[in-house]
């Protein structure tokens, strides 16, 4: 027969007992959830290809320039880089419209040849050789200036694309008059154009 435990005995362990489940006692706590980093928000974008041709730097004809006289019903389009003027036509029906874009910059840019085939490019039509060239461009003569002239026409799938287009050298630049559209609009606006370049000459 077992004899009882003396009453402080008792009471020790008792404590000794309790202590020990208060050090095992789970303590949980609320942690806030750190944000995901975004990798592709946090690192710096790459340039795109517009912006870096944005930013490079191109010499622009200066010194003597030339005016003309433009159609009322051309408007004058807002301010381009490089650009000495631009002008817009509305398409019929609020249909896409044309741009006519005047550029100028020092010397011949290349040449006549490279030049028209600058503009066939954009338009996906392959190149000319250098015995084809005589036959696509037509020459006019507005007072002192010269002025070569082509057309090129892209059919391709809907709508047709048409550019008229004049080089003209003036005062150690080559200024370029490019109306560009679709097909049947710039060929409207073509005695409108060939009328405008008429117009041209020296600005005072």
């Amino acid at each position: 027969m077992r004899r009882p435990l003396p009453v402080f005995l008792f009471a020790t362990l008792t404590l000794l007992a309790l202590n020990g489940c208060r050090r095992e006692e789970i303590r949980t706590y609320a942690v806030k959830k750190a944000p995901a980093t975004n990798a592709s928000a946090s690192a710096p974008a790459a340039p795109s290809a517009d912006a870096a041709m944005s930013n490079t730097p191109v010499t622009t004809a200066e010194g003597p320039g030339l005016a003309w006289s433009a159609p009322t019903h051309w408007k004058t389009g807002p301010e381009k880089a490089m650009r000495k003027a631009t002008f817009l036509i509305p398409g019929e029906n609020g249909g896409p419209g044309a741009e006519l874009a005047v550029t100028a910059f020092p010397g011949d840019v290349g040449g006549l040849l490279a030049n028209v085939n600058r503009w066939r490019g954009q338009l996906s039509l392959p190149p000319l050789a250098e015995g084809e060239l005589a036959t696509a461009l037509s020459h006019l003569h507005v007072g002192d200036l010269h002025l070569d002239y082509v057309e090129l026409v892209a059919a391709g799938t809907p709508p047709a694309r048409r550019v008229l287009g004049a080089l003209v050298p003036h005062s150690g630049a080559t200024w370029f008059f490019k109306l560009d559209g679709p097909d049947a609009l710039v060929a409207r606006e073509k005695p409108a154009f060939l009328a405008f370049l008429q117009s041209l000459h020296p600005a005072n």
